[in-house]
């Protein structure tokens, strides 16, 4: 049998399939066994002949846009590994010396032809090592002819109904990375920023920019995008305007952080502050948590997790009157080690409120904390009151079979 074989038989039955992946559980088998396929492939490229290679991957990847566009990929694992392939392709590609102008026809094809699947893209920088100068320009060419058939351009607000939306969001997806391929900064500027009315287009513009090593001007972009708004992209692109500063002007990176929480003060912002004023954090640790106090979930969260203080986060739970079940029973889990009997009452809190909803998942979590309070409250005075706190329950929700089964299940009496 030739390694061409002995690699294709190995990668390629756990790639395809004929089963029915649109049950999550099936779809979600047959990904990890796509990941299984892709290590093997991955793993045999340096002793394998780059032709080979090629070959395997290119079936693999056609196998994996037919999987792809029959399965329930709810969880991302077979997107994920369609994106693998996709990213070993043109290194393969480039390794084995594909001809050219075959794989010009096959990326224009994937990209312009394919009406089954069309939510994935090609990135011409990646396949520039494997077409070469010449390459290039006559892959740029056929870019230019499917534009020309395109007709005007439309408006970005016409762009999504003019019918041909994909074509257009395709070519203009090729022009931003061509620019980066360029290393042609006013391209990139005005492919990816565009009319620089939307956060994430401005944070687009900072990556591009780094990625071509023009760190102080992604750095000035971030921060536009930073100042843009107070919403979500720009969140996303104060934590990204962060990370350059610490990494490429370490000495400017705390006051950015201290200035992303001023403005979206949160524990997350909070916890990212702390790690970055290492010695100089009592002189903000009380303008910290008096700020977090607008939102005693944050506040908890942060005390708890960050800080490490499980006394304090007790103390403040109270003080700010948390309402939150969720950091409820994320402090008393810390709090147990602390003061076990004094978390008893939260806990019937939280198992109160689980049954407010019926189901079995409400009864199985329910129980569990009902055998936790029952191990803490062991040789208490607490103990008896806990027992009858269950015997309650078991009375109120007589008529409720699946929870009577899960508390037997967890061993209460």
């Amino acid at each position: 049998m030739s390694p061409v074989s002995t690699l294709a038989d190995a990668v390629l039955p756990l790639i395809r399939s004929r089963s029915d992946l649109y049950r999550y559980s099936a779809a979600n088998a047959h990904g990890r066994d796509m990941h299984d396929a892709i290590d093997i492939l991955e793993a045999a490229i340096p002793a394998t002949d780059p032709a080979e290679v090629y070959s395997v991957t290119h079936k693999a990847l056609a196998s994996s846009l037919k999987v792809i566009a029959r399965a329930d990929d709810s969880s991302g694992i077979i997107g994920d590994g369609c994106r693998r392939l996709l990213e070993l392709h043109p290194r393969a590609a480039a390794a084995a010396r594909t001809p050219v102008g075959k794989l010009i026809d096959w990326m224009m094809k994937f990209q312009f032809d394919d009406d089954e699947v069309d939510y994935f893209e090609l990135d011409p920088v990646a396949y520039a090592p494997a077409l070469g100068e010449v390459g290039m320009a006559v892959y740029r060419k056929r870019l230019a002819e499917v534009q020309a058939k395109l007709g005007p351009r439309p408006s970005e607000d016409e762009r999504w109904t003019s019918g041909r939306s994909h074509e257009w969001f395709t070519l203009d997806w090729n022009a931003r990375r061509l620019a980066v391929l360029d290393h042609d900064i006013d391209a990139i500027i005005r492919t990816h920023a565009k009319d620089r009315k939307v956060a994430a287009w401005l944070e687009d513009t900072a990556e591009a920019l780094e990625e071509i090593g023009e760190i102080d001007l992604a750095i000035d972009w971030a921060k536009k995008a930073t100042d843009f708004d107070r919403g979500h992209q720009s969140l996303k692109a104060a934590d990204y305007w962060c990370g350059l500063l610490e990494a490429h002007r370490p000495s400017e990176g705390f006051d950015a952080r201290l200035s992303v929480f001023r403005k979206w003060p949160s524990s997350t912002s909070a916890a990212r502050l702390h790690k970055a004023a290492g010695k100089a954090w009592t002189d903000y640790r009380d303008e910290v948590v008096a700020t977090l106090a607008a939102s005693p979930s944050d506040a908890v969260l942060f005390v708890l997790l960050t800080l490490k203080e499980p006394q304090f986060a007790w103390n403040l739970a109270h003080s700010l009157a948390l309402d939150s079940d969720h950091t409820w029973s994320e402090l008393v889990k810390a709090y147990e080690k602390v003061d076990p009997i004094a978390t008893l009452p939260i806990h019937q809190r939280l198992v109160e409120n689980e049954l407010v909803e019926a189901g079995a998942q409400h009864y199985r979590l329910a129980a569990r904390r009902l055998a936790t309070m029952r191990k803490l409250s062991a040789g208490s005075d607490q103990a008896v009151e806990v027992d009858g706190l269950i015997a309650e329950l078991r009375e109120t929700h007589r008529r409720r079979p699946r929870l009577q089964q899960e508390f037997d299940r967890a061993g209460l009496p």
